[in-house]
């Protein structure tokens, strides 16, 4: 029974997190206007949601819309949300605009009207200098800070740390970004006209501490990369592991009379993806591993018969590499990374790409057989394969994120490929990236580019073996 229930609310929270900003907002709307006490609840947690998401992506419109909601649910149902209508008052005054003549009386007894000009407060610190030192974010402000202006909080998303300082009564001329290796971003933006705020971004977990002296702040971004370090240098001193003696068979997509997906400039798939795999095997091959490719050479193979190679060999993994591609309307707008391991498909982005990749070898099985097999499915190899792609995905990312801006992370994905089924080892299909998008086009035809984007496959494939005992 307990395990039902974290079911349907986990269930509850995927749904959540699919769903827009625009689409829960309306749905608490409709909440709040029924009559139902039940319904109010719902109404309240929805724009509770929506309150946390507008902190995370610093959206005051959407925070805005979300403390109105909270204030007239939380009102309803008699909950105490004082502190979040004066959050409301300061972000946005004319949501108040009943208790305006109260406020007025008020001044009138008092008879001054300078004492209400005293009440509105103007930044005093205004930031002359930020810079990261020492593993330190240290900003400097034109007078003395005190503690009390500094508040610190902690946001965690569904795959980001996000860590929040906000300076009271400071300002600072416009945006910016600091770089600092082993921190994904640290942002400085104005977030109101009293506050600077400062974000500090990352995939994982940092202890930071901070300090006042005098006219600096110092965000300390703990002691992680030391650690890391160290862990570097073991790792160069130790011996040769004992899962080098893996078997790992690469295929390189398409070849031959199939050329795969002909984008920008005529680039064609099957060439691109026959350099970084070569790469692969060389990487690979050098790190100590036994490595096989399905193809060496401009060559069609049929789908089948490239996972039936894979079993001959006894591999432990399969790796196909492709080229993603779509049509000229948005071949400007869709680039990025995806990996995908074998599964009936869940969505119409995987249907599409898998329709796009089966298209090559249409002898051995019409369509409805193919079908009527994808549903025969077995899900021995499915998580560690889905396990795989994880460490690929992220192993590629990582490794192009250092020398290159603008590496969009298509996600890890499920889907009926063809050259997948048959495999009796983790297999995964890898798309390098969208041919059709000038860019990224350019960057898949370049050596450096695939030796990069081949480094991180490799890395992602040490991972895999040092994390799964198989």
């Amino acid at each position: 029974m307990l395990f039902r229930f974290f079911t349907l609310l986990l269930l509850f929270v995927v749904s959540l997190q699919a769903l827009s900003n625009n689409d829960i907002l309306k749905r608490a709307d409709k909440f709040v206007k029924t009559s139902s006490k039940s319904n109010h609840f719902r109404a309240y947690n929805d724009y509770k949601n929506l309150y946390l998401r507008s902190i995370m992506s610093e959206d005051i419109k959407l925070r805005v819309q979300a403390l109105r909601g909270i204030v007239k649910s939380g009102n309803k149902l008699r909950i105490d949300v004082r502190e979040y209508a004066d959050e409301l008052a300061e972000l946005n005054p004319s949501s108040l605009k009943k208790e305006k003549p109260q406020a007025k009386a008020k001044v009138t007894k008092q008879t001054t009207t300078k004492k209400s000009k005293k009440i509105t407060v103007r930044p005093t610190h205004k930031l002359i200098k930020s810079s990261i030192e020492n593993n330190k974010v240290v900003l400097t402000f034109d007078s003395r800070l005190s503690s009390s202006q500094i508040k610190y909080f902690t946001l965690r998303g569904s795959k980001t740390y996000r860590y929040v300082f906000d300076i009271d009564t400071a300002m600072l001329v416009r945006s910016k970004t600091l770089n600092k290796r082993g921190i994904d971003r640290i942002k400085l933006a104005q977030f109101d006209p009293n506050t600077i705020r400062v974000v500090i971004s990352n995939s994982k977990k940092i202890d930071p501490s901070y300090e006042v002296s005098g006219k600096t702040l110092k965000i300390n971004l703990g002691n992680q990369f030391k650690s890391k370090q160290t862990k570097k240098k073991e790792k160069t001193i130790a011996p040769s592991r004992l899962d080098r003696n893996k078997i790992i068979v690469i295929d390189a997509g398409h070849g031959g009379k199939d050329p795969g997906a002909v984008g920008y400039r005529n680039y064609r798939e099957k060439i691109i993806v026959m350099g970084i795999a070569k790469n692969v095997k060389s990487i690979l091959k050098a790190r100590g591993y036994k490595v096989f490719m399905t193809r060496e050479r401009d060559k069609f193979v049929k789908l089948s018969k490239r996972t039936k190679y894979a079993n001959k060999k006894n591999a432990d993994i399969f790796i196909s590499i492709h080229a993603n591609a779509v049509g000229k309307k948005n071949a400007k707008k869709v680039h990025g990374i995806e990996t995908y391991f074998l599964s009936k498909s869940r969505s119409d982005r995987a249907k599409r790409v898998a329709a796009k990749e089966n298209s090559a070898d249409l002898s051995d099985m019409n369509f409805y057989g193919k079908e009527s097999f994808l549903n025969t499915i077995n899900t021995h190899n499915m998580v560690a394969s889905n396990k795989l792609a994880i460490d690929l995905q992220r192993g590629m990312l990582a490794s192009l994120k250092k020398k290159y801006k603008n590496v969009k992370d298509g996600g890890v994905r499920e889907g009926p490929f063809w050259v997948l089924v048959g495999a009796q080892m983790p297999s995964v299909l890898v798309e390098v990236g969208f041919i059709t998008h000038p860019t990224e086009a350019r960057r898949l035809v370049s050596t450096a580019y695939q030796k990069q984007l081949a480094q991180g496959i490799a890395n992602g494939v040490e991972r895999y073996f040092a994390n799964c005992k198989i």
